[in-house]
């Protein structure tokens, strides 16, 4: 059963960045929670967390210097995309949103949020999100999507990675592959689900997003602190994939971070671009280049901020 009380899953004063991103750099993976009693939280979520609203969202770009975002739908609020719709349209064009969908959804559902500003749908195969969808609903559901110049997000567990590949190649529409795959970086780049990742990735329609350098090496001490230097192994893997496929990779914090082993700095997250993406040329790509193509942002002013009710 959820738990009753609230569970803070982000550090409300994170630190500040010491490297400066390139102009319009993109976040391309967070969540936004609440307030649930404006978007109730699904009675299937696990998790209860405490609100991370749009403003929060708004208030830590601002402090690290993002500019572009898109928001990725959670099981928190299951197939009610309704809190992602309010972040986009208080976003002036710089957020854009990857939807939660049933195989089913209707034609009219899937123009309902191109209408909207998404981008994408998403499908989870993790065991603590409930049931997967079956792989050949998968791929029809990719036809349609293509229809629409939306891309197909897939969040998995690693020992699934060469299962599904042979049907996130068939897709008809881009796939983009969370969180490195969910391999375990300890292991290293020889290990057989991170090659695996990467056989799939020879396939010029797979993407990657080289977010979650602190789940895929999430060790912690007794204290609950992450182990440092921090996330040296998540580190490498993901700078060997940025360098091995720069057309292929975006980044994301994962703000607010849910399901985890700890509470990351966002700051410290966004630091470690310089070695995931040491050189300018890489980290253009990584942040700007690469998001632009995939999600097909429209090109506003930097200036602009996101409206209203983000705080100072």
């Amino acid at each position: 059963m959820p738990s009753a009380a609230p569970v803070l899953t982000y550090a409300r004063q994170p630190t500040s960045a010491s490297m400066r991103l390139p102009a319009g750099a993109c976040d391309s993976h967070v969540h936004v929670f609440g307030p649930p009693e404006r978007f109730p939280y699904s009675p299937q979520s696990v998790l209860r967390p405490a609100t991370a609203s749009k403003e929060t969202l708004f208030a830590l770009h601002r402090h690290l210097g993002i500019e572009r975002c898109v928001i990725v739908q959670s099981m928190v609020h299951g197939m009610d995309n309704r809190v992602i719709e309010d972040a986009i349209a208080a976003g002036q064009g710089r957020y854009l949103g990857v939807a939660l969908v049933p195989s089913d959804v209707s034609d009219a559902a899937l123009d309902r949020l191109v209408a909207r500003g998404f981008k994408g749908v998403r499908f989870n195969f993790m065991p603590h999100l409930g049931p997967a969808i079956d792989r050949s609903d998968l791929r029809l559901l990719s036809h349609r999507l293509a229809d629409r110049d939306m891309h197909l997000q897939i969040h998995m567990a690693s020992a699934l990675i060469q299962e599904l590949s042979p049907w996130l190649q068939e897709a008809a529409t881009p796939v983009v592959v969370d969180h490195m795959g969910r391999v375990d970086a300890r292991q290293g780049l020889q290990s057989a689900e991170f090659q695996a990742l990467c056989r799939l990735l020879d396939h010029s329609g797979l993407h990657v997003k080289v977010s979650g350098i602190d789940r895929v090496d999430a060790g912690v001490d007794a204290s609950g602190h992450p182990h440092q230097p921090f996330y040296s192994a998540g580190i490498a893997l993901a700078h060997y994939l940025v360098k091995t496929f720069p057309e292929q990779c975006v980044w994301g914090t994962d703000w607010p971070h849910p399901h985890h082993t700890h509470v990351p700095d966002d700051g410290v997250l966004t630091d470690a671009l310089a070695q995931i993406a040491p050189s300018e040329q890489a980290l253009q790509a990584l942040l700007v280049d690469n998001p632009l193509r995939l999600y097909k942002f429209d090109h506003v002013p930097s200036s602009i901020e996101p409206t209203e009710d983000a705080p100072a």
